[in-house]
């Protein structure tokens, strides 16, 4: 068993350039994207079914896809009537775009999950 050991160690050292290390990935390298821009993207918004919920999420929409059309916008209501889920289909540019529109939408109080 140690000299098959000892032979795959000399087989990887003699194969191997020991004076070359690969390239740490820096922090601000983002992987590659599986989405092509520019695209239309779902975006699944739930919030308490309350007045002006929907008018607030248009509106948000709105300020990322300028040609936003709220009637395209689907409708869910949970099964005790309590929540509403939105799905918007917004125009998006780039993934920095995307990001923003996750960020805000996230923080409006009015919204409990985006996915």
């Amino acid at each position: 068993m140690r000299r098959k050991f000892a032979a795959e160690v000399a087989h990887f050292s003699s194969n191997t350039d020991m004076t070359t290390h690969p390239t740490p990935p820096t922090p601000d390298a983002e992987p590659p994207s599986l989405i092509v821009y520019p695209c239309d993207f779902p975006i699944k918004v739930m919030g308490q079914r309350v007045d002006g919920f929907v008018y607030a999420m248009t509106h948000i929409a709105t300020q990322f896809d300028p040609q936003f059309d709220a009637s395209t916008i689907e409708l869910r209501e949970s099964k005790g009537g309590k929540y509403l889920g939105l799905t918007l289909t917004i125009h998006t540019t780039s993934r920095a775009q995307l990001d923003e529109i996750y960020r805000t939408l996230s923080s409006h109080p009015m919204v409990k999950v985006v996915l």
